[in-house]
């Protein structure tokens, strides 16, 4: 069987061999093809991998760490701009398909353009598979939450020049949910992660079949496991606060409240520095989610309890949650986050909005605290209970640990994807098989006809002879 993954990166495990710059976002699947392609695993599978990428050479074979060789498609897209679509990539993707030749093409996630051109481009729902990470048709809905008008219409220096104000950012966001719109009805199968995922999908396309299947993490977060005695106490973490649907406005507004219990909390957060200011340029360059974020901050007067810690690899991010008291996750909407679920496997304690598929991740009360989204009090009482209640904390960290593993086993996720492409795969040969019998019984019917229609013609023909010689007897 041969299976063409469409990634939205260059995965690490082909990038080292590439000697190219990588993201670890996506390292989990590096594992997964080194595993199907191993001799010991006898997978049976025939896998091509295709990722955006300027490359001398966009068809390629690559030795992986282990040995295991893997035909790689580089394929070139605007990444800057992925609510642009560009029809050159269906020619592309043609070029891959007729060289590649796949049974089944296993596209991960719908965010970027590529999705519905690898769609179009292949044609045939029955074996295409596209994997649900966020959906950024309901992003585009919710993009906006939380955030004053006044603020949500002001447009920096730099949102003017790149045409990058918060409006424009969600219409962009609109833009990329009408593509994966289209793409979701143009395949035949999904998997997803959480009931909220499923129901979604099912509203855009009813007639595709939905295939439960959790994604494996990276394998730093299972290699550690979070102790209070070793955290800076009444510290909280966010992994991210790049954009609004993350909620970073949530939690500064709710900072004041924790301060008042715990003066000396402290709150921590990885990615971009969009608040970063001080010269004439660095404030040219800020972004106006940036400047309604220190905002906030000044009216608060909390400067000197937050702190961006600048963008962070795989270990420094694990680093961070384990000496980290809580992690919040106060996102506006998420279908599976793979920061909470990393947080979870670590076993530090968890504070969630309770959107999306988050409640399929951790069970509030359980697992750690859910909290109803833009309820900022909520939020705040909730971090508060996480550093006061110290054995309460534990048992979260406890159970959160046990839960994460049993949704994130890499071995039972490796085997579920496995058996995915086993019942596509038998679907399909089943469908072509229905297909080919079809066209057998339409041509003996036609064949059929044809025949009958010569011999009722041929009688009709006697008969009139008949006739005829009758008529001149008479």
């Amino acid at each position: 069987m041969r299976v063409l993954w469409v990634c939205n990166i260059v995965l690490p495990a082909i990038a080292r061999q590439l000697n190219i710059d990588y993201s670890c976002r996506e390292g989990w699947l590096s594992g997964a093809a080194e595993k199907m392609l191993s001799p010991e695993e006898e997978s049976g599978i025939e896998l091509g991998i295709s990722f955006p990428c300027s490359l001398t050479e966009n068809d390629l074979t690559v030795t992986l760490d282990n040995g295991a060789q893997v035909r790689c498609f580089a394929f070139e897209e605007d990444l800057k701009n992925p609510q642009r679509y560009d029809s050159s990539l269906e020619i592309r993707f043609r070029e891959i398909i007729d060289e590649f030749k796949p049974d089944i093409i296993h596209i991960f996630g719908t965010e970027f353009p590529h999705t519905l051109a690898c769609a179009r481009a292949w044609g045939k729902p029955d074996g295409m598979l596209i994997g649900i990470q966020g959906l950024c048709s309901v992003i585009g809905e919710k993009y906006l939450t939380g955030i004053p008008g006044r603020a949500a219409r002001f447009a920096t220096f730099r949102d003017i020049v790149r045409h990058d104000s918060l409006k424009s950012q969600q219409r962009k966001f609109d833009k990329r949910g009408e593509n994966e719109k289209e793409a979701l009805k143009l395949t035949g199968n999904i998997t997803g992660r959480t009931a909220w995922d499923k129901e979604e999908t099912a509203k855009i396309n009813p007639n595709a079949r939905y295939y439960p299947m959790n994604e494996t993490m990276r394998q730093s977060f299972y290699k550690a496991s979070w102790n209070r005695d070793n955290c800076a106490i009444h510290s909280i973490f966010l992994s991210q606060g790049d954009y609004p649907i993350k909620g970073m406005h949530f939690m500064l507004e709710a900072m004041p409240k924790i301060l008042a219990g715990f003066p000396d909390a402290m709150l921590y957060v990885a990615g971009n520095d969009i608040i970063h200011h001080g010269s004439f340029s660095e404030n040219m360059k800020m972004s106006g989610y940036g400047r309604y974020l220190l905002g906030l901050i000044k009216k608060e007067h909390i400067g000197d309890h937050v702190v961006m810690l600048g963008m962070l690899d795989e270990e420094q991010i694990s680093q961070q949650m384990l000496s980290s008291n809580v992690f919040v996750c106060p996102s506006i909407i998420e279908n599976s986050p793979n920061s909470l679920s990393e947080a979870m496997l670590l076993g530090t304690p968890c504070v969630a909005a309770n959107v999306g598929g988050i409640p399929d991740l951790m069970v509030g009360g359980q697992d750690g605290i859910l909290y109803e989204p833009e309820d900022v009090d909520a939020l705040a009482d909730a971090v508060a209970e996480i550093f006061a209640k110290k054995e309460v904390s534990k048992l979260y960290s406890i159970s959160a640990k046990k839960h994460a593993y049993v949704t994130h086993d890499p071995e039972v996720n490796f085997r579920r994807m496995l058996e995915i492409y086993k019942e596509i795969a038998e679907d399909t040969d089943k469908a072509e098989k229905t297909d080919r019998v079809d066209t057998a019984d339409k041509a003996t019917d036609k064949a059929t006809d044809k025949a009958t229609d010569k011999a009722t013609d041929k009688a009709t023909d006697r008969a009139d002879t008949a006739d005829n010689k009758d008529n001149n007897i008479e």
